[in-house]
């Protein structure tokens, strides 16, 4: 199933890419910051959650057909509960997308875009050097999820050269890694590294735009949601010896937000 949406998807990138041939292109760049609530949970193991502050960018070439890159870097302080609690632990995501798709004018104004693409998100969660309020010991966990977006976005120009728009999205979940550094609570103790096949992630947003002589401004709410199964499981060793194994729990997490970007 994932061998014929890959293949499916790179004969869609393939055609958008050769219907530009001879257009005329339309360039637009988007720069600005994000503050975000996210909530991180295994059901029944722990949760984590706080606030992120984040810098955003994208690029897009725009004429019928659309091509897009965007990135996001987000850090910020979550706080740990589990058995034990634990505050102020440093949170950082860098996460890079590409787009593509084609716009569908409907009625009078509004256009329609259907879109497909590739993306990377890469979340680290570092409490090594830290204990929790029950003397338990912290390491550093590294998170890496490959996924497809699919989605569609609209925009509609209002009065006063505001317009609006929204963004609704699925995406299919390709792989994930979930690198576990034990080592750092426990010397001699391997590290973990579990495979992570099956999930899925949600996302949704309200745009409003309003227009300048040169820039264009940006509101934009949005809220994202991952849900992840139970990981592969792995050995864990000491001193090279095997005594257990470990995997990564399911898990979920929902971020929501307000996005303020500036156009040009």
């Amino acid at each position: 199933m994932k061998k014929l949406l890959a293949l499916t998807i790179c004969f869609m990138l393939v055609g958008v890419v050769n219907s530009f041939a001879g257009a005329t292109q339309e360039h637009a760049w988007e720069l600005g910051t994000e503050i975000s609530h996210i909530k991180y949970e295994e059901p029944g193991v722990m949760k984590e959650e706080g606030i992120m502050y984040g810098l955003i960018g994208s690029y897009t070439y725009r004429n019928n057909y659309m091509l897009r890159a965007d990135g996001r870097f987000s850090f910020g302080q979550v706080d740990y509960k589990n058995s034990g609690t634990l505050d102020n632990i440093d949170d950082y995501v860098w996460e890079f997308r590409g787009l593509a798709g084609k716009d569908f004018p409907v009625g009078e104004a509004t256009i329609l875009t259907p879109y497909i693409g590739f993306g990377y998100r890469y979340l680290n969660d570092d409490i090594s050097g830290m204990t929790t309020s029950t003397g338990a010991k912290g390491y550093e966990r590294e998170s890496n999820y490959w996924y497809s977006p699919i989605g569609i976005e609209t925009m509609t120009p209002l009065k006063n050269d505001w317009s609006i728009g929204a963004t609704l999205e699925y995406d299919y979940f390709w792989k994930g890694v979930q690198k576990s550094h034990l080592s750092d609570a426990i010397a001699g103790v391997s590290d973990l590294e579990n495979d992570q096949n099956n999930g899925y992630g949600l996302r949704s947003s309200m745009k409003f735009q309003k227009k300048g002589e040169k820039i264009n401004f940006v509101i934009e709410p949005f809220i994202r949601y991952w849900n992840i199964r139970k990981s592969e499981e792995q050995a864990i060793t000491y001193a090279g010896v095997i005594f257990g194994s470990g995997w990564e729990p399911k898990n979920n997490s929902t971020e929501f937000g307000v996005k303020f970007a500036a156009k040009f």
